[in-house]
C-alpha cells in the first residue's frame, strides 16, 4: 500500500506546506537523512497558539502536536521527496508552549508521534524529547522537528 492510499484511509489531507517564517529552509537531506525545521500547529489554516497549563486544554495540544506531524508530512512533499520513500522516521523533538506546572508534554507529544505511528506504522516508530519551553514562535502552542531516515532514490 502506499503512503498515500494510507492517507486516504485514514481521512487525512495533508496542508499545504507552510513557507518558512525566517532564514532557514524545511527540509535538509544529507546522507540518506531528512532533517525537518521546527514546524507549527496549523489547524483549518489557523495558527494554533496559546499556552499549555494556561489557556490551551491537553485535548488542543495534542490535536496542535498532530498538527505539527501533519506538515512536517507536507514538508517533506513541498521538497518533492514522496512519503513513500520514508525509511523510518528516526527522531520527533516536540516543544510545548506550557506553564512552569504543566508537566504532560509528552502527552502533547504523543499527537505528532501517534500520527507517525499511524501513517508508517513500525517505521513510525521513533526516539523523542518533549520539552516545555515558555515561548514559540508566533506564540505557537506546540513546535515539532524531525529527522527522517529515506530510501534511495530509483
Amino acid at each position: 500500500m502506499t503512503i498515500q492510499a494510507r492517507l486516504d484511509e485514514l481521512g487525512i489531507t495533508l496542508p499545504k506546506a507552510a513557507a518558512p517564517v525566517a532564514s532557514y529552509v524545511p527540509v535538509a537531506v544529507h546522507g540518506g537523512l531528512a532533517y525537518l525545521s521546527g514546524q507549527l500547529p496549523f489547524i483549518d489554516g489557523e495558527l494554533a497558539t496559546g499556552r499549555l497549563g494556561d489557556d490551551v486544554s491537553l485535548e488542543d495540544g495534542v490535536a496542535a502536536a498532530r498538527a505539527c506531524g501533519l506538515m512536517i508530512l507536507a514538508q517533506l512533499e513541498g521538497a518533492r521527496i514522496s512519503l513513500d520513500r520514508v525509511e523510518r522516521v528516526v527522531r520527533l523533538g516536540a516543544f510545548v508552549n506550557s506553564t512552569a506546572d504543566f508537566t504532560d508534554q509528552a502527552k502533547v507529544a504523543n499527537g505528532a508521534s501517534e500520527l507517525m505511528f499511524d501513517v508508517f506504522g513500525e517505521a513510525g516508530r521513533h526516539a523523542r524529547a518533549a520539552v516545555g519551553v515558555p515561548v514559540l514562535p508566533l506564540g505557537a502552542a506546540v513546535e515539532v522537528d524531525a529527522i527522517i531516515a529515506l530510501r534511495p532514490q530509483h
